[in-house]
Protein backbone atom coordinates (compact mmCIF):
# COMPACT_ATOMS: atom_id res chain seq x y z
CA UNK A 1 0.00 0.00 0.00
CA UNK A 2 2.79 2.44 0.93
CA UNK A 3 4.70 1.61 -2.23
CA UNK A 4 1.67 2.37 -4.42
CA UNK A 5 1.17 5.67 -2.63
CA UNK A 6 4.83 6.61 -3.13
CA UNK A 7 4.69 5.63 -6.81
CA UNK A 8 1.51 7.67 -7.34
CA UNK A 9 3.06 10.66 -5.60
CA UNK A 10 6.20 10.41 -7.75
CA UNK A 11 4.16 10.13 -10.95
CA UNK A 12 2.10 13.15 -9.91
CA UNK A 13 5.22 15.23 -9.23
CA UNK A 14 6.93 14.20 -12.46
CA UNK A 15 3.84 14.95 -14.56
CA UNK A 16 3.52 18.43 -13.00
CA UNK A 17 7.17 19.23 -13.69
CA UNK A 18 6.85 18.10 -17.30
CA UNK A 19 3.64 20.09 -17.78
CA UNK A 20 5.23 23.23 -16.31
CA UNK A 21 8.03 23.22 -18.89
CA UNK A 22 6.91 24.89 -22.09
CA UNK A 23 9.02 23.99 -25.10
CA UNK A 24 10.59 27.00 -26.85
CA UNK A 25 8.72 26.25 -30.06
CA UNK A 26 5.49 26.99 -28.18
CA UNK A 27 6.77 30.33 -26.91
CA UNK A 28 7.30 31.97 -30.29
CA UNK A 29 7.00 31.18 -33.97
CA UNK A 30 10.24 30.92 -35.89
CA UNK A 31 9.62 31.79 -39.55
CA UNK A 32 11.73 32.25 -42.64
CA UNK A 33 11.81 35.47 -44.65
CA UNK A 34 8.60 34.71 -46.61
CA UNK A 35 6.62 33.95 -43.45
CA UNK A 36 8.08 37.00 -41.73
CA UNK A 37 7.06 39.20 -44.68
CA UNK A 38 3.56 37.73 -44.53
CA UNK A 39 3.31 38.38 -40.78
CA UNK A 40 4.67 41.90 -41.32
CA UNK A 41 1.88 42.75 -43.74
CA UNK A 42 -0.85 40.78 -41.98
CA UNK A 43 -4.04 42.15 -40.49
CA UNK A 44 -2.62 42.27 -36.98
CA UNK A 45 -0.52 45.49 -37.29
CA UNK A 46 2.59 44.03 -35.66
CA UNK A 47 5.46 45.87 -34.02
CA UNK A 48 8.72 45.19 -35.88
CA UNK A 49 11.70 45.07 -33.53
CA UNK A 50 15.38 44.92 -34.49
CA UNK A 51 17.22 43.48 -31.48
CA UNK A 52 20.72 44.16 -32.81
CA UNK A 53 22.95 46.80 -31.27
CA UNK A 54 22.51 50.37 -32.50
CA UNK A 55 25.76 50.35 -34.51
CA UNK A 56 24.35 47.39 -36.50
CA UNK A 57 20.86 48.88 -36.81
CA UNK A 58 22.09 52.23 -38.14
CA UNK A 59 23.88 50.56 -41.08
CA UNK A 60 20.91 48.62 -42.43
CA UNK A 61 17.49 47.56 -41.18
CA UNK A 62 14.07 46.46 -42.32
CA UNK A 63 11.84 49.48 -42.93
CA UNK A 64 9.82 50.68 -39.94
CA UNK A 65 11.80 48.59 -37.45
CA UNK A 66 12.28 49.90 -33.93
CA UNK A 67 15.68 49.27 -32.36
CA UNK A 68 15.52 47.48 -29.00
CA UNK A 69 18.99 46.03 -28.44
CA UNK A 70 19.06 42.60 -26.84
CA UNK A 71 21.65 43.95 -24.40
CA UNK A 72 19.20 46.59 -23.11
CA UNK A 73 16.99 46.23 -20.07
CA UNK A 74 14.20 44.36 -21.84
CA UNK A 75 11.95 44.47 -18.78
CA UNK A 76 11.52 48.23 -19.28
CA UNK A 77 10.31 47.65 -22.82
CA UNK A 78 8.07 44.76 -21.79
CA UNK A 79 6.45 46.93 -19.12
CA UNK A 80 5.64 49.74 -21.57
CA UNK A 81 4.22 47.64 -24.42
CA UNK A 82 0.70 46.30 -24.64
CA UNK A 83 0.81 42.51 -24.22
CA UNK A 84 -1.71 42.14 -27.07
CA UNK A 85 0.81 43.40 -29.65
CA UNK A 86 2.22 40.99 -32.16
CA UNK A 87 6.00 41.34 -31.98
CA UNK A 88 8.18 40.53 -34.98
CA UNK A 89 11.78 40.19 -33.86
CA UNK A 90 14.96 39.93 -35.90
CA UNK A 91 18.71 40.20 -35.50
CA UNK A 92 21.67 39.26 -37.69
CA UNK A 93 21.36 35.47 -37.67
CA UNK A 94 18.30 34.65 -35.56
CA UNK A 95 20.03 33.73 -32.29
CA UNK A 96 19.43 36.96 -30.36
CA UNK A 97 15.87 37.37 -31.61
CA UNK A 98 14.97 33.91 -30.29
CA UNK A 99 16.45 34.77 -26.91
CA UNK A 100 14.50 38.05 -26.80
CA UNK A 101 11.33 36.24 -27.90
CA UNK A 102 11.68 33.87 -24.93
CA UNK A 103 12.16 36.87 -22.65
CA UNK A 104 9.03 38.62 -23.92
CA UNK A 105 7.07 35.37 -23.65
CA UNK A 106 8.08 35.10 -20.01
CA UNK A 107 6.74 38.65 -19.54
CA UNK A 108 3.29 37.77 -20.89
CA UNK A 109 3.54 38.34 -24.65
CA UNK A 110 1.94 35.54 -26.63
CA UNK A 111 2.14 36.63 -30.28
CA UNK A 112 5.85 36.46 -31.05
CA UNK A 113 7.68 35.80 -34.30
CA UNK A 114 11.42 35.41 -34.78
CA UNK A 115 13.04 35.72 -38.21
CA UNK A 116 14.89 32.46 -38.75
CA UNK A 117 18.32 33.27 -40.18
CA UNK A 118 17.92 36.94 -39.26
CA UNK A 119 18.44 39.87 -41.57
CA UNK A 120 21.11 37.84 -43.39
CA UNK A 121 18.44 35.40 -44.60
CA UNK A 122 16.10 38.33 -45.32
CA UNK A 123 18.69 39.93 -47.63
CA UNK A 124 19.63 36.60 -49.23
CA UNK A 125 15.98 36.08 -50.24
CA UNK A 126 15.98 39.51 -51.91
CA UNK A 127 13.77 41.38 -49.45
CA UNK A 128 14.51 45.10 -49.11
CA UNK A 129 16.63 46.68 -46.39
CA UNK A 130 16.95 50.35 -45.59
CA UNK A 131 20.60 51.40 -45.80
CA UNK A 132 20.01 55.08 -45.17
CA UNK A 133 22.40 56.20 -42.43
CA UNK A 134 20.83 57.42 -39.22
CA UNK A 135 22.17 59.09 -36.13
CA UNK A 136 21.25 58.43 -32.57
Amino acid sequence: MKIRLIILLCLFLVSNVIRAQVHDSLKYISVGPAGFQEALHGDDKPLLIDVREFFEYKKSRIDNAVNVPSSANLDNYADTLNKDYTLLLYCTSGFRSKRVAKHFYDRGFLKLYSLDGGINAWRKEGYPVNRKKIRR
